[in-house]
């Protein structure tokens, strides 16, 4: 006796009968998703993905076309887009991609716009760059922010002109170049040289990690692979450089972390979180959220020190005050940037202690002693500033102290001699132009600030205390 046919409705609407001896069960992988932690490693990732390699002939075509026309009418009009190819086989525009995507690490469009037109002014090539010094060039980029950024522009460009002075035009030959990783050679090489290969910045992530529904933890090194291998696929051979640009501009202003414009998406039809949030799902549970690592808190007491001529503070004029700054060492975080006199303490410190920290160092270093080589005018704590770093939440706490050095400056100049220290002092004039980090501004300010409150309330008594004598 021969059994019933089972009937089926496909996914396309047609209908398949097939008897039933003839279905077999199809065991499926339990895939687990990964728990929302920073250290999402191990083999339910390498799953999740696993199924998730490769778009289809067609999605690829439907990608490539939706996203370069939106992009074609949508694109943002920036300084670096503006850049044309020219005589100089695309140099000009490499050098205009690189500076760029450079600033644009970590660094918002908007903020990037200004300093980048400053930068192409004053350095409008990459042999201009190479002449520069490494204190122009974080004077001009004071405020971006991660200064070794710029640090690498430099020194890469010192390199490439050291070499010839050719721009390298593919991706393995830029990333010999200092500084140059798979993103900004990718970028350089797609946009300006028309290479056909992808770029994955953070933007480029989520709008995959939509698109493909992929819940692994996107900062795994298994997982960041298949995501350049995605890219890789979408790319458009005829067009990589826009269509490069046109996935991170999507990410950018349509495919947002925390509200997408689904609806406006030109790629909706695509994206398989949209599609699982119909029945239930969330677009912004991709990609995962991973668990940033703790920031360590440190303290540090931070002294902003005036040397004066004048051997009394109210004779004294401010302009012939002037500043002592230290330069940092080469390597670590900040390298090579000016900052005020600072000492790191183990701990938060009452004001007795901090004090004690900062004597021993100006007295080890400049061999400023109260007691013998200078006459202390002033010291005030002025207040309290958190700087925060990607890793670090820096506590400062700023004094304000101005000195009088029995013998002038040249006593100061003589202590340098001896040891590696760079140090210089600056007036107000040439503080106010210098290359100094946001966090080395703020406490100038902070005391500025103090400056004037302080001078203020003086003037206020002066004028109860003639107001009291006339009656």
């Amino acid at each position: 006796m021969s059994k019933t046919p089972t009937r089926r409705t496909l996914k396309n609407g047609t209908i398949s009968s097939t008897k039933s001896s003839d279905i077999t069960p199809i065991k499926r992988k339990r895939v687990v998703k990964p728990k929302n932690t920073s250290n999402n490693k191990g083999q339910s990732e390498i799953e999740d993905i696993e199924d998730l390699l490769k778009f289809k002939e067609e999605e690829i075509a439907e990608i490539r076309v939706s996203l370069l026309e939106w992009y074609d009418k949508n694109k943002r009009d920036l300084p670096w887009r503006r850049l044309k190819d020219d005589d100089d086989g695309k140099e000009k525009k490499a050098y205009g991609v690189w500076v760029s995507e450079v600033m644009l690490q970590q660094t918002r469009v908007a903020t990037v716009i200004d300093y980048f037109n400053r930068w192409v002014l004053k350095w409008p090539s990459l042999y201009h760059l190479s002449l520069a010094s490494l204190e122009e060039v974080n004077e001009m980029w004071a405020g971006l922010g991660y200064y070794r950024r710029a640090r690498y522009l430099l020194e890469g460009a010192k390199k490439i002109i050291e070499d010839g002075g050719n721009f390298p035009r593919t991706v393995s030959s830029l990333k010999k170049v200092p500084g140059i990783g798979e993103y900004t050679a990718g970028a350089i090489a797609s946009i300006a040289f028309n290479e056909v290969v992808p770029v994955v910045d953070g933007n480029v992530v989520r709008v995959l990690a939509r698109l493909k529904a992929i819940s692994a933890n996107p900062k795994d090194s298994v997982t960041v692979k298949k995501f350049w291998s995605l890219a890789g696929q979408l790319v458009d051979p005829h067009r990589p450089g826009e269509f490069n640009q046109a996935l991170m501009e999507l990410g950018a202003t349509i495919c947002t972390p925390t509200s997408p414009s689904c609806s406006e998406c030109p790629i909706s039809a695509q994206c398989h979180a949209l599609a699982l949030s119909r029945q239930g799902g969330i677009v912004t549970d991709y990609p995962l959220k991973v668990v940033k690592a703790k920031q360590r808190n440190e303290f540090s007491a931070v002294c902003v020190l005036e040397v004066t001529e004048s051997h009394n503070l109210l004779e004294n004029n401010q302009k012939s005050r002037h500043c002592l700054l230290v330069k940092r060492p080469d390597g670590g975080l900040l390298a090579g940037l000016w900052e005020f006199p600072s000492v790191l303490l183990g701990q938060e410190s009452e004001t007795a202690i901090r004090r004690k920290a900062i004597d021993k160092y100006l007295k080890t270093s400049f061999n400023l002693d109260a007691k013998k080589t200078c006459k202390v005018l002033l010291r005030e704590e002025v207040g309290e500033y958190v700087h925060i770093f990607s890793h670090i939440r820096l506590k400062m706490y700023v004094e304000y102290l101005v000195i009088h050095l029995n013998g002038g400056l040249k006593l100061l100049q003589s202590v340098s001699d001896e040891g590696n220290m760079i140090w210089k002092c600056a007036d107000s004039k040439e503080l106010s132009s210098m290359g100094l980090t946001s966090g080395v501004r703020k406490v100038y300010t902070m005391v500025q600030q103090f400056k004037e409150n302080s001078l203020t309330a003086a003037t206020q008594d002066t004028k109860q205390t003639k107001s009291r004598k006339r009656r």
